[in-house]
């Protein structure tokens, strides 16, 4: 049985060039279960998706990250690909963005290279996560403890691997924000 995100509202923070997969198999699951997700981006209009190195398709931002607050949202998807993470850890309002989840003790879901916003954000030092794993001196180096397993969970933190892992990175990701904190509306 999925778990009800019925009044739930989860941020999707991307810009250009984050792994489509791990935006699209995400989006589904919030969707069957009822939450209302919002792509959040430093980009106006739309956001490019890749199929690994090669361009898929187009996504329209709902709302700028200029105007998005932490606050409005219940928990904080970030999916992964090459450019995306990279180009959002250069960003100090995505930094700050992420980092206000963290803070503020709300449910982060993070696969392949997302974490890395984790690491800018300064948020693992403790936890025990998963990602692409070509990062995961960069998570030892942050002061977390990187295996290599389909999904991890950490609290309020959810993370997998590759696209590969999106069935059980989804399933797990929609039971713990189930289980998180209703937005401050």
């Amino acid at each position: 049985m999925t778990a009800n995100l019925l009044e739930k509202r989860i941020a999707i923070l991307v810009t250009d060039g984050f792994e489509q997969a791990e935006l699209e198999g995400p989006l589904a699951a919030l969707g069957a279960a009822s939450a209302e997700a919002k792509i959040i981006s430093p980009r106006p209009a739309q956001v490019q998706g890749m199929r690994h190195m090669e361009k898929g398709d187009k996504f329209k931002v709902d709302k700028l990250l200029e105007e998005a607050e932490a606050d409005d949202y219940d928990a904080l998807l970030l999916p992964g690909g090459l450019y995306n993470p990279d180009e959002l850890r250069s960003t100090p309002a995505a930094v700050a963005f992420v980092r206000a989840f963290g803070e503020k003790d709300k449910p982060i879901a993070a696969i392949c290279h997302g974490p890395q916003l984790l690491i800018e954000a300064d948020l693992l030092k403790g936890k025990k996560l998963t990602s692409w794993a070509a990062i995961q001196t960069d998570i030892r180096n942050a002061g977390g403890e990187w295996v290599d397993e389909e999904v991890v969970i950490d609290e309020k933190l959810v993370t997998s691997r590759q696209p590969d892992d999106i069935p059980a990175f989804c399933r797990e990701m929609v039971d713990v924000f189930a289980g998180g904190l209703t937005a401050d509306v």
